[in-house]
């Protein structure tokens, strides 16, 4: 079966009525339908409307607040500890953003961790919400706990990414954002809608033998840090994930490590937790904290423009910039469509149907 395209238009109407049938306040609804199809524009298939299903489900479950007091808990001139109050991470997350920016403007930098959240969608979203304000962003939080450190059959960790959002001047900004696994649980679970296997290095048995089953999770089984072994370098991305977790959580009060609530359906939250829902945590940058923005944007477009123009490979087209392939593909959907492998199309059919709703 062929994917379906659908317009950015039908998928935010589609996206706008189902949080509101959830109780999501109008503001809310459509700050969190910006997030989440945002993934789906910039090519992050594994994070876009394939999730919502996922937190209406939360949602039913009383694990999401869809009408939250978000509310600094506490701080001081240059950072925060935010209470997202269980609402929806695509709502905390942009609102704590909003706060690290403020305090960035009147301090230099801002610091924001924040617990007593949920998913948060991609988090390169939150970081380039820094852009317009030259400044840098930062963001990242910790998630379902599906990765074995390197050396470990248990799973401790969650894949934990990490955005960083860099301006430039008459260069397209620096975008990276990135899991610190060898691949995404939402990559993982687009194999399985299309019955394809995962590559060697992705995941594990639950006795730590490679596999390429991407159910392997579901039978106990574990994602792999980033680097796939520890002869290629998987202690190091066991030791991001760690920072994040550490950085999101352990800082802000949040559950860390295997007690992190998950948004997996085969997995059930911790009956111990350690701290409140998941965490997050943002970081922004006033450029002219350090420099003259207008020199580092100048000096920003030399950087990218060299890079770009680094001597490839035999046999690839071109070196590429972090941000590159996902604005590049944010245009090209926006023009064209957004395809959704028919199994998505399907479970968002049904979702529809429980609220009386059509996927036009």
């Amino acid at each position: 079966m062929t994917d379906s395209v659908y317009t950015y238009r039908q998928l935010q109407d589609f996206t706008l009525q189902i949080f509101d049938k959830i109780g999501c306040p109008p503001a809310e609804a459509t700050l969190a339908t910006d997030v989440l199809l945002n993934a789906d524009l910039r090519g992050i298939d594994s994070h876009g409307i394939a999730r919502l299903s996922g937190y209406v489900r939360l949602w039913e479950a009383k694990r999401i607040n869809a009408t939250p007091a978000v509310r600094i808990v506490h701080e001081s001139p240059s950072t925060a500890v935010v209470d997202g109050d269980s609402g929806l991470g695509l709502v905390v997350a942009p609102k704590a953003m909003e706060i690290a920016i403020a305090k960035a403007k009147v301090a230099g930098t801002g610091w924001v961790a924040v617990k007593n959240s949920n998913h948060f969608g991609i988090a390169g979203h939150h970081a380039m919400m820094a852009l317009e304000h030259d400044m840098i962003g930062i963001a990242m939080t910790n998630a379902s706990p599906l990765v074995a450190p390197t050396f470990s059959i248990e799973r401790l960790l969650g894949t934990n990414p990490i955005a960083v959002a860099i301006p430039a001047g008459s260069q397209p900004p620096f975008v990276a954002d990135f899991a610190t696994t060898t691949a995404a649980n939402g990559k993982l679970e687009i194999l399985q809608r299309k019955n394809q296997q995962a590559p060697i290095g992705w995941i594990q048995t639950k006795d730590g033998k490679p596999s390429t089953d991407p159910n392997e999770a579901k039978s106990g089984g574990a994602l792999i840090p980033l680097g796939s072994d520890r002869e290629h370098g998987s202690h190091k991305g066991y030791c991001l994930g760690a920072w994040v977790d550490i950085f999101s959580a352990v800082l802000s009060g949040a559950n860390y490590g295997p007690w992190v609530p998950p948004f997996v359906a085969f997995l059930s939250p911790p009956s111990d937790p350690v701290g409140d829902g998941i965490g997050h945590f943002f970081g922004a940058m006033r450029v002219d904290a350090f420099r003259p923005a207008a020199d580092f944007k100048h000096h920003m477009d030399n950087w990218i423009t060299r890079f770009r123009a680094a001597k490839p490979i035999e046999g690839q087209e071109r070196v590429l910039i972090p941000g590159d392939p996902e604005r590049e593909m944010s245009a090209q959907r926006m023009h064209e469509g957004i395809p959704l492998n028919p199994k998505v199309v399907e479970d968002l059919k049904i979702l529809g149907e429980r609220f009386g709703l059509v996927l036009a």
